[in-house]
């Protein structure tokens, strides 16, 4: 893999900053946050509760805008961005992963990946997304539950199909919050190799956790504490 000097910058903050109104005080979610995330890293964030890391992840997937400060993305500032325009954007260029999975249990396995192309609000051709889809599903080793639903499956296999309808529209990074919160050890440890070979192969990803062995797995650790980085390190 190329190192991080040749690779490109997909996403570059600069003095990021959130405040939010609570009854009569003013909350300080983020204080000047500055990050560099370039293509292929696998990147966590980690804090406990209340450091900033789930503010930065809204931030990050174009779900909320700072009060102060830039945000490029793809080398564009998405900062000051309509909400329609921001809508568009986390349909085309961002994946998400979360913690409950976010599975639609009335729809089969491949109509659930099929979900992102909605948002896209574009003509597509319907072999290219049963192909697409198909790919999606067999880069996790699902292809064979394409038309399961979500009850029929396990807690492993059902946030394997999360991943799937995130890489499914080839998005620019893919955003992971504690993908394996709801999982138990084995499953967990399956999720995290699942993602780490992902990313061997190019897929740019950025964990946030506050769990330490999840961390672990990343490449990269970027530690967060009252609304600021604390700590930037490879490991």
């Amino acid at each position: 893999m190329l190192n991080n000097a040749s690779r490109q910058i997909i996403i570059e903050l600069k003095g990021l900053m959130k405040r939010y109104q609570m009854g009569h005080s003013i909350v300080h979610a983020l204080q000047g946050v500055d990050l560099k995330v370039v293509q292929g890293e696998l990147l966590a964030i980690m804090g406990a509760s209340g450091s900033g890391k789930s503010t930065l992840l809204h931030l990050l997937g174009c779900l909320d805008t700072p009060t102060e400060g830039k945000y490029l993305l793809d080398q564009k500032e998405v900062s000051n961005l309509s909400d329609n325009a921001l809508a568009e954007i986390r349909a085309n260029k961002i994946g998400f992963v979360f913690q409950s999975f976010n599975l639609i249990p009335q729809l089969t396995v491949f109509e659930n990946v099929a979900m992102p192309f909605l948002y896209q609000r574009k003509e597509q051709d319907k072999e290219m997304l049963k192909k697409m889809i198909t790919e999606s599903l067999t880069s996790v080793g699902l292809a064979h539950r394409i038309n399961h639903h979500p009850y029929e499956l396990s807690g492993g296999e059902m946030q394997r199909v999360a991943i799937a309808r995130a890489l499914a529209t080839k998005p620019l990074l893919i955003l992971a919050d504690e993908p394996t919160g709801n999982l138990d050890s084995e499953n967990g440890k399956s999720i995290l190799q699942l993602l780490k070979g992902l990313n061997s192969r190019g897929v740019t990803i950025i964990i946030v956790t506050h769990d330490p062995s999840v961390a672990a797995h990343c490449p990269r650790l970027v530690r967060m504490k009252d609304g600021r980085i604390i700590e930037e390190r490879y490991t």
